[in-house]
């Protein structure tokens, strides 16, 4: 094979490369898929969809009710973030609290726990499958941990805030170690 036959196979090969990442990028392109349809009940026992909360900005964490450390300091978290905008803008957020614990974390029981945090905070639970179907809707990781000695079984979960704007649609995601502040700064804009 000639040196310029190997050049012009070499060039076709890149060419080629060049044209499937192209096309690559382009079908991976767009917004994350996170988020979607879910039927839920609120702590009130009220049946809810993700309808009921369009026409604010939301911001949403996973959770259960007996858990220890994480989601209480996270629902502070999220609490003190929308606090931060003052009464009139905190009052244009959804914040709400979906358990991923539904054997324990009944409407009664989460009316309770969310009161700890603010008045406007929302506790959604609803069935195991309800409960699977808006985990997966935002990509959420849980899985009940078996307890040892008679302890209560705890529930090992992912620690994210989702922002969503008024449409309900998907923003931003924050980690459990974010600061009050860049919730309240990524909400500014959405109001």
């Amino acid at each position: 094979m000639t040196r310029s036959v190997k050049l012009i196979l070499g060039a076709w090969v890149l060419a080629i490369i060049a044209g499937i990442a192209w096309v690559g990028i382009e079908i991976s392109g767009g917004a994350p898929s996170i988020g979607g349809p879910f039927t839920l009940v609120d702590h009130n026992g009220k049946r809810v969809t993700d309808q009921d909360f369009r026409g604010k900005p939301t911001v949403i964490y996973f959770g259960f009710a007996y858990c220890p450390d994480v989601c209480p300091t996270s629902l502070l978290l999220m609490q003190t973030g929308v606090d931060q905008l003052g009464p009139q803008a905190a009052a244009k957020v959804n914040l709400l609290f979906i358990s991923v614990d539904p054997e324990r974390d009944t409407p009664a029981a989460l009316k309770e726990y969310v009161a700890q945090f603010g008045p406007t905070m929302v506790g959604l639970t609803g069935t195991q499958d309800q409960v699977a179907a808006a985990a997966k809707a935002f990509r959420v990781y849980y899985q009940k941990v078996p307890s040892k000695g008679g302890a209560p079984y705890l529930v090992d979960h992912s620690s994210i805030f989702y922002l969503m704007d008024r449409d309900f649609r998907f923003v931003k995601h924050f980690t459990h170690q974010a600061k009050a502040e860049d919730i309240a700064r990524a909400l500014k804009p959405l109001l």
